[in-house]
């Protein structure tokens, strides 16, 4: 069974049995939502912007291992893990730099976190990513992808689980959209009234569910 716990923004801590791996940890009061608290393992930071990084002493053990924006594949504390280069923007970094996907897998349970992902997926990029039970998509648009996008790399994914990150949240201070676009015209949508969920290979859905966790 692995726990994921929304800590906001793009920051997740995504629980093991024997390792956890937290997501693009933000500060907390930069952007004026909560600072994320975490015993991380792994540290997966997608690319270096204040909002993705500035976070990583709240969330890490002494001992974490921390990999920022790195491409290729690593096995990191017995974890496979693969870093794919994408931008954050859709004229190739020009505007604001590159960004990371990072796949990897945890208790059987297959993730990938698009960090800041800017444009649509090439071909290439979605045969790197393969195949995905849990996808970490931002929504929210302006400085990335935004709803209409989104349901567009799903379609391409067709991850089992979609949960969405990167929006407008109470107290967030950035000009991004909130996630009711996004959901508006999908099924099979689950608002769950907490920050994490329990996910296990087994339980997976038959077709693609959207997890809306909320802090």
């Amino acid at each position: 069974m692995v726990k994921v716990k929304w800590l906001g923004h793009a920051c997740f801590e995504i629980k093991g049995e024997t390792v956890t791996i937290v997501t693009d940890p933000h500060d907390g009061t930069s952007l004026n939502i909560p600072r994320p608290k975490a015993e991380a393992d792994i540290v997966l930071v997608s690319h270096t912007h204040f909002d993705h990084m500035d976070g990583i002493k709240f969330v890490k053990r002494p001992d974490a291992e921390e990999i920022v924006a790195k491409t290729g594949e690593m096995e990191i504390k017995g974890v496979k893990i693969k870093g794919i280069k994408s931008y954050h923007d859709k004229s190739m970094g020009r505007q604001r730099g590159e960004n990371v996907i990072y796949v990897f897998e945890v208790d059987g349970v297959r993730f990938c976190h698009l960090g800041d992902l800017g444009h649509i997926l090439t071909d290439e990029q979605v045969r790197e990513i393969g195949e995905v039970d849990v996808l970490l998509i931002p929504v929210g648009g302006t400085f990335t992808i935004d709803a209409r996008e989104a349901s567009e790399i799903i379609e391409m994914l067709k991850p089992k689980i979609v949960i969405p990150m990167h929006y407008k949240i109470k107290g967030l201070n950035l000009p991004i959209s909130g996630v009711e676009e996004f959901i508006a015209d999908k099924k099979n949508v689950e608002k769950i009234s907490g920050s994490e969920v329990e996910i296990t290979k087994e339980n997976l859905p038959g077709e693609t569910k959207i997890i809306v966790l909320s802090i």
